[in-house]
């Protein structure tokens, strides 16, 4: 499938990565496809980009990287929505944002996809111990320009 990002120009995505959000995202009810871009191999990051809206994208990652301790309970019915039936196919993620030096990752807010179906849902989680700006990694300050001698 082809879609045209504003941050890639125009890509030629596999069917496997494009992700069916019934509900959209928070905050972006209507947009409910999206593609799950893979930067590189060696890459964390992902970028989730809306299939139908070129300017529509955020930065994602699975949070178990940063955290093993991270877990997600997924209740009955968001398994049904999802289709899940072996929660071993549940991948989750969460989207990641710039806050000052920090890259951080919305935890109570994270993204499940059923990696069979392709079919996601993002859930709202009340446990205080994560927060919508978890820290996740230092970002490094730009380099000062070298003096010339």
């Amino acid at each position: 499938m082809e879609i045209e990002t504003t941050r890639f120009g125009r890509l030629d995505v596999d069917d496997e990565r494009i992700i069916t959000f019934s509900r959209g995202l928070l905050g972006f009810p209507d947009h409910t496809r999206y593609a799950l871009i893979q930067a590189g191999e060696e890459n964390y990051f992902f970028c989730l980009q809306c299939v139908d809206q070129a300017n529509l994208a955020f930065v994602a990652t699975d949070p178990s990287i940063f955290f093993k301790d991270y877990q997600v309970a997924i209740k009955t019915e968001t398994q049904q929505d999802l289709l899940l039936d072996d929660l071993g196919l549940a991948q989750v993620f969460v989207v990641c944002n710039k806050v000052g030096d920090w890259l951080t990752g919305n935890l109570l807010g994270p993204i499940v996809v059923n990696a069979q179906t392709r079919v996601a849902t993002q859930i709202v989680l009340t446990e205080k111990k994560w927060s919508t700006r978890q820290p996740l990694m230092k970002l490094q300050s730009e380099l000062p320009l070298a003096k010339s001698a």
